[in-house]
């Protein structure tokens, strides 16, 4: 075995035997990196690779790992490059390999009978869901990025959307996995078996562990029937507190066939309003808080549309909502949707911003968002919160543009204490610093200072034990 590497750039001869693994035109080092490797959407990460191996398919990617192991050359994975942590970003190692999985892609089968599919970790969300419609069915997951966001990146971060209240996050959907390891061997539990109790979850370990135990090569994951009926509403609310009322009633009359229910500010609105062409806003007038509801069914029939029509008329006579439109359309439909996901770039364009991608209880939603708005205010007089997220699971994201008039690097210095009100707002009702983001390296730092040492002492071993060198994705996830 040859000995590790001493920290500095990655020496030409391991290129030169990563070419004898991979074609030379996908292993590509210094400037001939294309920047779509490197961007990423918080453009705080800018560090470029020692070099950049795309491998074609899951041996050759084994073989990469393995060359990897025996040089001591650390890997940072990439998929759609949508993460919003810093996850498949470069830290400050200079001998860092960068492996991209865009050309793994294939969609290797769809079994229809098991309602289930396998597919490769560089297929993006948009891609899967295309083919599962050819068969009437869907992929359970709907995220704003789905059209660049890749299956290998979501179940390595468990991401999980909007319908999340409905189908849970990505791991719920994971029925099995293949990945690499650390040591080259490849794992293969793909099944379309919905119960197989012989020992641990693997698969379940693996997502959600941000490349740091395995890199995810395939997947297979359960498919439901497309909807045949589906209503969607936008309804204007004056607070939180009567959102969380409008989800009771919904729960009660619509059961599980309530698939989104978003939280919204007129501030969210007016920035998307601004910032995307030809955008209107969905009532004539302006109201304080907007909830967006997707109700969707495979039963057949035309029951459902009457049903919320009833429902919504209802909650205006008691004054719960102020206002509703349902969409009449499919067209209208994807425009509602397009103002809630349009707000993470229209919110970008305003200046400088600190996120939080946090979740409480769905009860105490009112009070995180009450009771830490004015300490934000006390803190840096005049911040314009953009708190807005996934009401029906408990997700906030819970984000801050800067004060009209203020530099951004004055704004971002004050990140640390803005961080600290809303983090120690959030463990005091119960919640969680990472609700469907993940850690990376944004959060590391914090994981480590709040959460339960036992925790952290168990995760630190877990990583010890399936990658003891400490090459998969180092200085992400698990704290130093």
């Amino acid at each position: 075995m040859i000995s590790a590497l001493t920290r500095g750039a990655t020496p030409s001869h391991f290129l030169e035997r990563l070419r004898t693994v991979l074609d030379s035109d996908y292993v590509i080092s210094g400037d001939r990196i294309d920047a779509c490797f490197i961007t990423e959407p918080r453009g705080r990460w800018h560090r470029r690779p020692a070099a950049l191996a795309r491998p074609a398919n899951t041996a050759e990617l084994a073989r990469v790992v393995e060359l990897c192991r025996e040089s001591g050359v650390p890997m940072v994975i990439r998929g759609g490059g949508t993460g919003l942590v810093g996850g498949a970003s470069m830290t400050d190692d200079d001998r860092e390999l960068l492996i991209s999985m865009d050309r793994m892609r294939s969609i290797r089968r769809v079994d229809v009978e098991d309602a289930a599919m396998t597919v490769e970790a560089g297929v993006t969300l948009a891609t899967a869901n295309h083919a599962a419609a050819t068969y009437g069915l869907d992929v359970p997951l709907q995220l704003a990025s789905g059209g660049s966001a890749s299956v290998g990146g979501i179940l390595a971060t468990n991401a999980g959307g909007s319908t999340t209240m409905r189908y849970g996050t990505a791991r719920r959907m994971v029925l099995g996995l293949e990945a690499v390891l650390a040591d080259g061997r490849v794992l293969n539990s793909l099944s379309c078996l919905r119960k197989n109790n012989t020992g641990y979850d693997i698969s379940g370990l693996l997502v959600g562990s941000e490349g740091t135990l395995g890199i995810i090569t395939a997947a297979t994951i359960a498919l439901v029937p497309q909807p045949s009926q589906r209503a969607t509403a936008w309804c204007a609310v004056e607070s939180p507190e009567q959102a969380l009322k409008l989800l009771h009633s919904c729960r009660h009359s619509l059961g599980e066939n309530l698939s989104a229910f978003e939280l919204i500010p007129n501030r969210a609105l007016e920035l998307v309003l601004e910032y995307l062409p030809g955008a209107r806003n969905p009532l004539e007038e302006r109201h304080p808080w907007y909830v967006l509801m997707d109700i969707d069914t495979a039963i057949e029939g035309n029951w459902l549309m009457p049903a919320v029509t009833r429902l919504l008329e209802t909650e205006l006579e008691a004054g719960q909502i102020r206002n509703a439109v349902i969409a009449s359309s499919a067209s209208k439909t994807d425009e509602l949707w397009r103002l809630r996901d349009s707000i993470s770039p229209a919110q970008k364009a305003a200046g400088a911003s600190i996120k939080h991608d946090i979740s409480v209880p769905v009860a105490a939603i009112p009070r995180m968002i009450d009771d830490t708005l004015p300490e934000l205010e006390r803190a840096v007089p005049g911040i314009r919160p953009c708190v807005f997220g996934h009401l029906g699971d408990g997700n906030l994201h819970f984000n801050l543009n800067r004060p009209l008039g203020w530099d951004d690097t004055a704004f971002l210095a004050r990140e640390p204490l803005l961080n600290r009100i809303v983090y120690d707002r959030v463990l005091a009702l119960g919640g969680s610093i990472a609700a469907e983001h993940g850690i990376g390296q944004l959060r590391r730092e914090q994981l480590q200072q709040r959460a339960d040492p036992i925790k952290l002492d168990l995760l630190g071993c877990i990583k010890r034990a399936l990658d003891p060198q400490n090459l998969l994705n180092p200085g992400k996830l698990i704290p130093g």
